[in-house]
């Protein structure tokens, strides 16, 4: 039997998630691009922040935070669920796409905030895609840097988020 997934009313989560046997699904270009329409689909349906993401070729990150009446955990089943009919469908396949169930972890104060963003930035430089996180298209930094900003929640306002944690 598998553990209880640890979760907080009001909580920021570090999300990831894996392909099904570690598979590149995702790494055309155009499968990270129909990710993300679920994603702005779902911020839609759900109303969550997500302050960081990174899709990579077998994996994805996410920096968000659910709104006070939703779920971590209906939000990442609507999204992986949504995608992989679309890319079963485009692909000609049946089953899984996805891995075991997502991973998560609460996020506790601003200096914790901070590490999970660079971990999240750097992860297409420390697998050799990217010199420059800057330059990942299918990251948070590049979408700001460029003004994509629709996936995307303002950083200003975060320290709002952790009401006195630690800093």
């Amino acid at each position: 039997m598998r553990s209880l997934r640890t979760l907080r009313d009001g909580a920021t989560y570090h999300v990831t998630s894996k392909i099904d046997h570690d598979d590149m699904s995702l790494l055309e270009p155009r499968f990270k691009a129909l990710f993300l329409s679920f994603v702005k689909k779902a911020k839609r349906k759900f109303n969550f922040q997500l302050w960081d993401f990174c899709i990579m070729g077998n994996h994805i990150h996410f920096l968000i935070k659910p709104s006070e009446s939703g779920s971590l955990s209906k939000i990442m089943q609507w999204i992986k669920c949504n995608f992989a009919k679309s890319w079963n469908k485009m692909n000609g396949r049946k089953g899984h796409v996805w891995g075991e169930r997502f991973y998560s972890r609460i996020i506790n104060g601003m200096k914790d905030f901070l590490r999970a963003r660079e971990y999240i930035a750097e992860n297409p430089v420390k697998a050799g895609l990217a010199e420059r996180a800057a330059e990942w298209m299918f990251g948070s930094l590049y979408h700001r840097l460029h003004r994509m900003t629709s996936l995307l929640d303002d950083v200003d306002a975060v320290s709002d988020t952790f009401d006195g944690a630690e800093l």
